[in-house]
C-alpha cells in the first residue's frame, strides 16, 4: 500500500513538472490569467463564506462591525495579497529587453514556486493589523480607476486600429464594410437607448436621473460621429460608431446597478433580491470582464513597449499579435541568436495588480455598506463609477481627434 501510494505521489509530481513545464514554454499569459481568476473566485467565497470565521479573529474584529465589514475585509485581503504578488513581479521584470535575460525564465516558468508564493502571500495578508487594510482600501479606489482609465485607452486604440487597417487594403469591399459596420453600431446603440429608457424609466415614476443619463448617452454618441464627420478632422465613422455603442453598453451596466428597490429600476425593483443564478452569471461576466482587459492590456505594446521591441516606434497597429522581425543589423553573434521581447512583462503584471484592486471594488461594492449585502456591485458608487467611465471615454475619443488640430507642433502616429 505504501509503495503504491509512493508511486502515485511520483505520478502526481511528474504530473504537476510537466504542466509546469508545458506552461513555462507555451502559455504563459493564459497560466496568469487563470491564478487571477482563482483569486477572484477565492475572494467571492470568502466573502460569502469568511464573515463568521473573521468575527473571532482578535486582530480584525476589534469593535461592533457588520457582517458585510466583514465580508469587506474578506475581499480586500485576498486582494492585497493578489496585488502584492503581481506588483512584486513587475518590480523585478522591469527592464527585460531580450530573451536571453533570466527574468525571462522567471516570467515564463517556476510555476510550483510562484503558487506558493502566492498562497503565502495571500494567507499573510489575513495576519495584517486593520490599518494596514484601510490604506489598501483607499488606494484601490485610485488603482481601479487606473484600471478602467486602460480599458478606455484599449477600446481606443483597437477601434482607430481596426479602422486603419481596412482602411489601408485601399478596395471598395473594404469601405462598404466600414460603412455597413458603422452604421450597424449606430442603430443598435440608439435601439439600446430607446430600450433603456423603457426599462429604467417607468411611466408614473419621476426618474430624472435616469433620463438625463440616457439623453447624454444618445447626445454623446451624435457628438462622436459629427466630430469624426468634420472636414477638418478627416476621421472615419467606423471609431464613433463602436465609441457609442459602446458607452451606450457601460450606461445600461451603470444603470443596472442601480439598488433593487430604487422605484425607477424597471429590472429590479419587484424583488429585492437575485436569485443564486442570477448572482454567478453577474460575477461570471464580470470575472471573464476583467480577465480579458488584463490579459489584452497586459500583451498590448500602446503604454510601454520594449525599447529593444521591434513593434516600438512603429507605426503598426498598436494591439497587433505578437509576431517578431528580426533587426537587420547586427553587432555580434550573440546579439543575433538572443529575441527580444515581445511585450513588456512589467507592465503585463502591473496590468494584473490594477485588476486586483479593480475587481476588489467590484466585490465590495467599491468598500460602500449601503446597500445589501447579499449583492455584488449594486449601489449608486457603481453606478456613477461607470457613468463616469463613459463620460471619460467619449471625452478621450474626441480629443484624439481634435489634438491634432490643437498641438500642431506635436507628431501623432
Amino acid at each position: 500500500m505504501s509503495c503504491l501510494a509512493s508511486c502515485f505521489a511520483a505520478a502526481t509530481c511528474g504530473l504537476c513538472s510537466s504542466v509546469a513545464g508545458g506552461i513555462s514554454q507555451r502559455s504563459a499569459r493564459l497560466a496568469y490569467c487563470g491564478l487571477f481568476g482563482l483569486s477572484l473566485i477565492v475572494s467571492w467565497v470568502l466573502r460569502e463564506v469568511a464573515a463568521p470565521l473573521l468575527e473571532k479573529i482578535s486582530w480584525i474584529n476589534t469593535g461592533s462591525h457588520t457582517k458585510a465589514w466583514f465580508q469587506v475585509q474578506a475581499v480586500l485581503r485576498v486582494s492585497l495579497g493578489n496585488f502584492l504578488f503581481f506588483a512584486i513581479l513587475a518590480l523585478i521584470m522591469i527592464g527585460v529587453k531580450d530573451q536571453s535575460d533570466r527574468r525571462d525564465s522567471w516570467h515564463h516558468g517556476c510555476w510550483i514556486a510562484k503558487m506558493i508564493i502566492w498562497l503565502l502571500l495571500v494567507v499573510l495578508m489575513f495576519f495584517m493589523p486593520n490599518e494596514v487594510i484601510t490604506i489598501y482600501e483607499t488606494l484601490s479606489k485610485f488603482g481601479a480607476g487606473l484600471f478602467l482609465l486602460v480599458q478606455v485607452i484599449m477600446l481606443l486604440d483597437f477601434t482607430h486600429s481596426w479602422n486603419d487597417a481596412w482602411v489601408a487594403k485601399d478596395e471598395q469591399k473594404w469601405y462598404i464594410a466600414l460603412l455597413v459596420i458603422s452604421i450597424g453600431c449606430y442603430i443598435a446603440a440608439y435601439t439600446l437607448s430607446g430600450i433603456l429608457f423603457i426599462w429604467f424609466n417607468p411611466s408614473g415614476e419621476d426618474c430624472g436621473l435616469n433620463v438625463f443619463f440616457l439623453v447624454m448617452t444618445m447626445i454623446l454618441g451624435l457628438v462622436n460621429g459629427i466630430v469624426a464627420l468634420h472636414p477638418a478632422v478627416n476621421g472615419s465613422l467606423l471609431p464613433a460608431a463602436v465609441v457609442s455603442v459602446y458607452c451606450a453598453y457601460v450606461c445600461y451596466t451603470a444603470l443596472s446597478c442601480e439598488p433593487r428597490d430604487y422605484v425607477c429600476n424597471g429590472l429590479n425593483n419587484k424583488s429585492k433580491a437575485v436569485s443564486t443564478s442570477t448572482l454567478i452569471l453577474g460575477m461570471l461576466t464580470t470575472v471573464l470582464s476583467v480577465l480579458y482587459s488584463a490579459c489584452r492590456a497586459g500583451s498590448s505594446t500602446i503604454f510601454l513597449s520594449p525599447p529593444s521591441s521591434p513593434k516600438s516606434g512603429t507605426k503598426k497597429p498598436l494591439l497587433e499579435g505578437d509576431d517578431v522581425e528580426e533587426g537587420k543589423d547586427k553587432k555580434d553573434k550573440k546579439e543575433a541568436e538572443s529575441q527580444p521581447v515581445t511585450y513588456s512583462y512589467s507592465f503585463f503584471h502591473l496590468i494584473f495588480a490594477l485588476a486586483s484592486m479593480y475587481s476588489a471594488m467590484l466585490l465590495s461594492d467599491w468598500t460602500s455598506s449601503s446597500d445589501s449585502s447579499d449583492l455584488v456591485d449594486v449601489g449608486w458608487t457603481s453606478v456613477w463609477v461607470r457613468i463616469c467611465t463613459e463620460w471619460v471615454t467619449c471625452g478621450l475619443y474626441i480629443w484624439t481627434l481634435v489634438a491634432p488640430l490643437i498641438l500642431r507642433d506635436r507628431e501623432f502616429a
